[in-house]
């Protein structure tokens, strides 16, 4: 039997390259095995962790799981909380018991003045039900309303590159601009500082999300950085 890889670590496929062959090898995510032989299913960059293979998709939609920490735009409020879109394929709400760690009177508080249409909020999914609708929480630190400042949406497959291993990157972005930055897992990132430096945030990211797959960004970053974008 025939045990041989055929990628490195970072190297960009297509659907039906041949990654592996050889029953040693396991396919993960975006990787299949077909008899003794395992192919990419999609656009993106392998990822070889010991004898398992994936691929990381270079471009998707978000398709949220339970324990994604997410922003989400409000987009009606209802008699018993809030419509939110999370950019997903799905519905997402967010009831008023989730919305604040107290009580929430209705008699004598307006739903609109905790959380508005069109206000931005962070929070997590805490349930996806079978009728694939989305439950929100928002109600312990961090989550909250975002005040203020700008969003941009970036691929959601681009997220962990703007994070960082360990938040490498994401909080060399915070400590050279000062700025509050917030991340969802959705594709959706929040920052809130001097708007120069939202500015060059905004020029750092756009370039993180084109050259994810390059090998040295984080270099090209820290000079770009080091410039002011």
């Amino acid at each position: 039997m025939t045990e041989k890889i055929y990628v490195k670590e970072r190297d960009i496929v297509v659907p039906g390259d041949l990654l592996a062959e050889g029953m040693s090898y396991i396919p993960g995510n975006r990787a299949f095995r077909e008899k003794e032989k395992i192919f990419s299913s999609t656009v993106g960059l392998v990822s070889l962790r010991g004898r398992v293979i994936k691929v990381i998709p270079l471009a998707g939609r978000y398709m949220p799981k339970k324990g994604d920490v997410v922003i989400g735009k409000i987009t009606g409020i209802g008699s018993s909380g809030w419509m939110v879109d999370i950019f997903a394929p799905y519905n997402a709400d967010l009831n008023i018991g989730e919305a604040t760690a107290g009580y929430i009177d209705l008699n004598k508080t307006e739903l609109g003045s905790i959380f508005d249409v069109d206000e931005y909020v962070l929070g997590e999914v805490i349930a996806i039900t079978e009728r694939k609708f989305i439950k929100l929480t928002t109600k312990h630190r961090p989550y909250r309303k975002l005040q203020g400042g700008n969003i941009i949406r970036v691929s959601p497959t681009k997220i962990p590159r703007i994070i960082g291993k360990e938040g490498s990157m994401i909080s060399m972005l915070k400590n050279a601009s000062g700025c509050e930055i917030v991340v969802g897992q959705n594709g959706l990132v929040w920052m809130k500082g001097e708007p120069e430096k939202q500015a060059m945030i905004t020029k750092v990211i756009r370039k993180i999300e084109e050259e994810s797959h390059k090998q040295g960004l984080t270099d090209t970053v820290k000079k770009m950085l080091e410039k002011g974008g």
